[in-house]
This record gives structure tokens, C-alpha cells and sequence, in this order.
């Protein structure tokens, strides 16, 4: 069976143990990163090998980063953007050395994600991230004292307003410049070393308090694409990033990338969709929201979509307790129900042959 089932794992502090994960069936690839070391300094080798060695111990490949972050000085183009450039390319030399070949990351200004709530309680006990957008009506960072789901904890309220007031400065046409900048720094390095960068959408795909998002629609990822040739350079689609909202065809969009050669991991979940703007995270069968499952995975099979693919957030279910978004139990259901769609794609496809 064609496809690359990855989990990821938070390293040693992760309540989940690679013992575990190596059960969950078809799942033989880790996805993982350096997490004690501050954003924009460069990882040890040891701490790097120290993961790739953990994964081996489980007959598991560390495979993929995720993710090297991208410092705010990058995107902002502030004064010491080219010493974190150099940093990072560092990162995907230092990780290519243990045979990772993709690394994902992010261009999202401050927080990497928001919520609204990370424990929502649905009807039949389990708990998930939800996204109400009225919950945000009447807040201002500027003003108040706001601590989301999703934002670093590491910066201090005056550090958001002074970033916030930074991104106002510089606002979409900055953002969109200084990813460029980026871009054309790091992928000759990237393509040196047979590592293929893959770019998450922002999540949620829309500006929050003003603050500029650019990954957001496919008119935006066509335009990041042409900003490179580069074959190292590709998406990460998150299907419940961009699909929770209406606007983006999430299906259409990966038939063209996944086609294009372009995606080089796939984070597979579902979403519902209360309104714009509002959604909860979910089960990953299509019953249980508003993506079709069969359809994002077929359009991958059809493509002969042969990167890294695994089950994205979770909920919490069955009693169990950790990162919210990250616990065993529903992402190895999702991870069981991707690897039975895709069976069944592929023999569909193939006219019933394995």
C-alpha cells in the first residue's frame, strides 16, 4: 500500500511513548522536533540524533520535522533576519544528516494556531478545540489582557502589543515580501540536502484582531508557489486548516497540488462548520463533519501521492487526558480509518487489485 503513515511525537516529555505508537497499524513513520531550544537558535546534533535514535529502538523512521520555527525577526525582515536565516538552514542541514527529508513550517505572524477552547465538551462526552468567532467580539490585545488557545506563552503581554503594532506596520504587502526573502534564502540549501519544505497554512485561515495571515486560499498558495521553482518547495495541507472554512475547495485544491507534484505532507482531519468564521474540531469520519474523507483521500491516490500523510488533531476520548489535539486514542482511529479509505481507493482505482 502506497502511503506514508506518520504520527507525531513531542519526544521525551510526550505522554504517549513510541511503544505505543509503533501498534497503532500501518504507522512507520515519526514526526517530531528539537523543543528545548529557544526559536531561531540552532539544534544540537545530539538532541537530534537523541530522537532518531528513540525511533529506531521502535523500528520507527524519524522522517519529519515539524516544525523548525520561522522567528519573528524573519517575518518581520527586522534587523537580524539573515543570523536566524542562517540558523535555520543550519536546522535542515543538521536534520537532513539523519535522514529527514521533509520539514514543515509556518509563516503565521505570533500564534502558530487559535482557539477559543481547547476541552469543549460535545454530546457524547468526548472534548476537542473549537473556534467560535463570537467569543472574540469586544477583544482587543491592545487593550486587554488575552491569553488564547494556541499562543506562545513565552511572549509577555507588552511583546504581543509591540509584535501586534509591528505586523500593522508592515501589513500583507510586508508579509508577503519578507516570505519571499525567506524563501529564496532557504531553499537552495533545503534542495542541497534532499529536504523537501513544506509550508502549513495559517489555522485559521482568516486575520485575527488585524493581524496579516497570507496562507490562507488557493489564489494565495498559487502565488507562494511561484515565488520559488524550487522542488523542495511544497505545502503541508492541512485539510482541517483550510477546510474550515466554506470559501476553499479543500478536494479541488489537493487534486491540483497533488497533481502539481507540490504537497509534500498531508495532515488529514475534520472539521464541522457552524458559521463563518466558527467551527469545532471532530472525529475523523466524514459523517461527523463538514469534509468528505473518501474524496480528500481519493483525489490523493488518484495523484499518486506518495509524501507523508498522517491523522492531525484528536479528541479526548475514553477517559484520557493530555495536549489538547494530541492524545492516543482518536488519532489512532483516524489513523486506522486514513489507512482503510486509502486501501480502498487504491483498489478501487487499480480495479480491485492490491
Amino acid at each position: 500500500m502506497n502511503i506514508k503513515l506518520s504520527f507525531r511525537w513531542y519526544g521525551e516529555n510526550d505522554t504517549i511513548p513510541l511503544q505505543y505508537i509503533k501498534q497503532i497499524p500501518g504507522v512507520g513513520h515519526i514526526v517530531s522536533a528539537v523543543y528545548d531550544v529557544d526559536v531561531g537558535r540552532v539544534w544540537s546534533r545530539e538532541s537530534i540524533r537523541k530522537i532518531q535514535s528513540e525511533c529506531q529502538k521502535n523500528s520507527l523512521s524519524f522522517s519529519v520535522v515539524e516544525s523548525i520555527p520561522v522567528h519573528e525577526d524573519i517575518k518581520l525582515g527586522a534587523e537580524h533576519r539573515d543570523e536566524f536565516i542562517e540558523n535555520y538552514c543550519e536546522n535542515i542541514r543538521r536534520v537532513s544528516e539523519v535522514g529527514v527529508d521533509c520539514v514543515t513550517y509556518n509563516f503565521m505572524p505570533i500564534f502558530d494556531w487559535t482557539r477559543t477552547q481547547t476541552e469543549h465538551l460535545h454530546s457524547d462526552g468526548s472534548q476537542s478545540l473549537v473556534m467560535y468567532k463570537d467569543e472574540l467580539s469586544g477583544l482587543d490585545p491592545l487593550k486587554d489582557d488575552i491569553s488564547l488557545p494556541g499562543w506562545d506563552t513565552s511572549y509577555h503581554k507588552d511583546e504581543i502589543r509591540r509584535l501586534i503594532k509591528a505586523y500593522a506596520g508592515i501589513g500583507e504587502a510586508g508579509l508577503w515580501e519578507n516570505l519571499e526573502y525567506f524563501l529564496g534564502k532557504v531553499m537552495p540549501v533545503a534542495e542541497a540536502c534532499g529536504v523537501k519544505m513544506a509550508l502549513h497554512p495559517d489555522d485559521p485561515p482568516y486575520s485575527i484582531f488585524g493581524i496579516p495571515r497570507i496562507v490562507t486560499c488557493e489564489e494565495n498558495l498559487d502565488r507562494i508557489l511561484k515565488m520559488c521553482p524550487s522542488k523542495s518547495h511544497c505545502l503541508c495541507i492541512c485539510t482541517g486548516s483550510l477546510g474550515c472554512v466554506r470559501s476553499n475547495d479543500i478536494v479541488r485544491m489537493i487534486k491540483k497540488y497533488a497533481e502539481q507534484k507540490r504537497i509534500a505532507f498531508m495532515h488529514i482531519r475534520n472539521v464541522k462548520i457552524l458559521n463563518e468564521g466558527s467551527f469545532e474540531e471532530v472525529a475523523h469520519p466524514s459523517e461527523c463533519g463538514s469534509l468528505d474523507m473518501y474524496e480528500i483521500v481519493n483525489a490523493l491516490v488518484e495523484a499518486g501521492y506518495d509524501g507523508y500523510v498522517r491523522p492531525d488533531h484528536g479528541r479526548m476520548i475514553w477517559g484520557e487526558s493530555g495536549k489538547p489535539g494530541y492524545g492516543l486514542y482518536d488519532r489512532a482511529l483516524g489513523a486506522s480509518y486514513i489507512k482503510g479509505l486509502w486501501e480502498a481507493c487504491e483498489k478501487s482505482t487499480s480495479g480491485g487489485r492490491s
